[in-house]
């Protein structure tokens, strides 16, 4: 079998430089790429790709005897995750960035750029796992339940998937640090990065006053009758089910009930009155073509460490469902991403819009 030519998406950390070693190790042609991504702040690099990062990343493909290639993914980044993640704010989402970053940037923009070096395969230290069968890609979840990943990676297409590597998928997050001190690597104890990449401290509400985003201006917070309580300091600075930070004294706990744009309101109300029994999605993406059948037994997750619960798929439209959920949910945010199980399966994701 001839070796394959595999283009490694590399940040300088332990994952990614497991993941080449694995390949280097298994005989692939193995070659490193590094995005070099938009930040705000012309004296601080993007955290995914500051001048360490890089240098890290540069050794590493040295000591596996790898070539090593630095693309400007800049425009791209800014134009297809920053500026969206902006507007998303400014009328009253939440939206996930790292979901739009693997669709529009990692898997497309890099996929290309891969295919320029004569890649035929891209690999990520995602912790996900991909089977063939029948003609078709499945992903499935991680080995390790506690890192998985295929929730950010549920936006892949077939066509995707079948250029898809993931060297990671059948080792825990221990195995590979293992693995990383066996191969003699220096980022074997480097910690996870968890902070939004392109924010400052991850802090998303200094951008988007940097960013010169128009965000609604102060209004009213109401209780769930119209009541006036307070006032919030815009609605962009806000989201569902947040308790700490309202402002305002209550005998009884608070959350962000609703966030209502049309009267830059925001609507807070006890725990109990954020249970959701259904919600709308659009810009479904289904990994085998289509959304599961009716009566197939299918969880959902609404946010990428929420508890999962059954629910029922109702096509709408080409590119919209209706969530019939089986047990409340007390977390559905408009913006997210909620994405399907059949057991081990990842079936697809859609963005959610009510």
């Amino acid at each position: 079998m001839p070796r394959r030519r595999v283009a490694v998406a590399m940040s300088g950390g332990v994952d990614s430089s497991v993941a080449a070693a694995l390949l280097v190790e298994g005989g692939e042609q193995v070659l490193g790429v590094m995005m070099r991504l938009w930040s705000p702040n012309r004296d601080r690099a993007n955290r995914c790709c500051s001048p360490d990062d890089m240098a890290r990343a540069r050794q590493i493909a040295a000591q596996l005897g790898i070539p090593f290639y630095v693309v400007d993914a800049q425009r791209p980044f800014k134009n297809r995750v920053v500026d969206p993640f902006a507007a998303a704010y400014a009328s009253g989402l939440t939206p996930n960035p790292c979901i739009e970053c693997n669709r529009h940037v990692r898997w497309t923009f890099l996929l290309q750029y891969a295919e320029t070096l004569g890649a035929t395969h891209l690999a990520t230290g995602h912790y996900a796992r991909l089977h063939f069968e029948s003609g078709r890609y499945h992903l499935l979840r991680s080995v390790d339940r506690h890192k998985d990943q295929s929730y950010v990676l549920s936006m892949l297409s077939q066509e995707q998937l079948a250029r898809a590597l993931f060297p990671l998928g059948e080792l825990t997050k221990r195995e590979v640090r293992r693995l990383a001190h066996e191969f003699g690597l220096e980022v074997a104890d480097r910690p996870d990065s968890q902070d939004l990449c392109f924010a400052i401290n991850g802090d998303y509400r200094s951008l988007l006053k940097e960013l010169g985003v128009p965000l609604p201006p102060p209004g009213e917070i109401v209780d769930p009758t119209g009541r006036v309580l307070g006032h919030h300091q815009g609605l962009a600075f806000y989201t569902i089910g947040q308790r700490k930070g309202l402002g305002i004294a209550a005998r009884h706990p608070l959350y962000v009930l609703v966030k209502d744009v049309e009267q830059n309101r925001l609507v807070v109300g006890p725990r109990h009155a954020l249970a959701r029994h259904r919600f709308d999605i659009a810009h479904t993406n289904w990994i085998l073509g289509g959304p599961p059948r009716e009566g197939e037994p299918v969880t959902v997750r609404v946010r990428y460490r929420a508890s999962e619960v059954p629910c029922r798929v109702r096509r709408l439209a080409a590119d919209r469902a209706r969530i019939e959920l089986s047990d409340p949910l007390y977390d559905v945010t408009p913006g997210q991403a909620a994405v399907f199980y059949a057991g081990e399966e990842c079936l697809g994701m859609g963005i959610i819009t009510s």
